[in-house]
């Protein structure tokens, strides 16, 4: 994996933190300490925001904020598939892999029956309940999801009140390190009682979208990919992919829908099945009805969309 690819998910979370302070979802305290944060401290984030072209930022605002308490949450929605839906079965599980204890969310129909399997990669803030949603609603319709958490090496999402931390760390760790990490939670899934070995599938969302796209030039094995709205991998390697692999995206996301054009370019070159939708008027994580970019209809359609591509592909 190249420097500017291990970079690149560092970038993306940097400038993810500026996008929600541009678009009011974060004030300027919050975003200066999440920067802080990000930066390793006051004299790492008046270079982050040097580079994102924020000039002015005195030591002593950031060290302010730095003292801070977080930004509160929204309350969380309603879940739209109820951990205790008898229909489905769901479960947080431990593993030994490289290592570590490792955790993941698993959910898979009620009944034992052989299904094909989801892998799900959360967003920046870690395995957040809505994450964990995603994965019932795969064992809703159908599948055996395995959602990994990739903040285990430092004990887990639940041990963060502040996800901003949690966005630091898997910012900071290379990428290639998440990888492996997927790798092995996609040979747990694959190896799971009733997972349809040779049906495997993978899902992510904004970070976890940017990490679907990189898996699939890893992991040979998958059949499907729908990264939603994540920043491309090293186009030298798509090739590399054997999944067909649904692009789902906002029409708003700028930031990253910049690199569509390379990316469809090298994927036309490559052959490779691929579909890229964009949702006009969506904003980047619209998807996520815990947050506040949440757009129903451009959700629903695309989650429609990836049901269909699933059914399609994993069979």
């Amino acid at each position: 994996m190249s420097v500017s690819e291990r970079q690149d998910l560092f970038r993306y979370v940097v400038e993810e933190f500026a996008e929600d302070y541009r678009e009011g979802e974060i004030d300027r305290r919050e975003f200066l300490r999440r920067t802080v944060i990000l930066g390793g401290g006051v004299a790492g984030a008046r270079t982050l925001l040097v580079s994102l072209g924020i000039t002015g930022v005195s030591a002593a605002e950031l060290a302010q904020a730095q003292q801070a308490n977080p930004q509160a949450s929204p309350p969380e929605a309603k879940p739209k598939v109820d951990p205790n839906d008898p229909s489905i079965q769901a479960q947080m599980l431990t593993y030994t892999a490289r290592g570590f204890e490792q955790m993941a969310y698993l959910a898979r129909p009620a009944g034992g029956a052989s299904a094909p399997g989801v892998l799900v990669i959360h967003e920046n803030r870690g395995l957040q309940p809505h994450i964990q949603d995603i994965a019932r609603r795969l064992a809703k319709a159908g599948y055996i999801a395995l959602a990994p958490d990739l903040v285990s090496k430092v004990g887990g999402t639940a041990q963060f009140s502040d996800t901003a931390q949690i966005s630091a760390y898997l910012a900071q760790t290379p990428a290639e390190e998440h990888i492996a990490n997927l790798q092995e939670a996609l040979g747990v899934l694959k190896n799971t009682p009733g997972v349809q070995a040779d049906k495997l599938g993978v899902v992510g969302f904004c970070f976890g979208g940017g990490l679907a796209w990189r898996l699939a030039t890893e992991a040979p094995e998958l059949k499907a990919a729908v990264p939603f709205y994540g920043p491309a991998p090293d186009l030298a390697k798509v090739p590399a992919i054997k999944a067909a692999v649904l692009g789902i995206y906002g029409g708003n996301d700028a930031r990253i829908n910049q690199g569509i054009p390379a990316l469809e370019a090298a994927l036309k070159g490559a052959n490779i099945r691929y579909q890229i939708k964009i949702y006009e008027g969506a904003n980047h994580a619209f998807n996520n009805d815990t947050g506040p970019n949440y757009n129903q209809a451009a959700a629903e359609d695309a989650w429609a969309l990836t049901l269909n591509w699933f059914k399609t592909y994993l069979v």
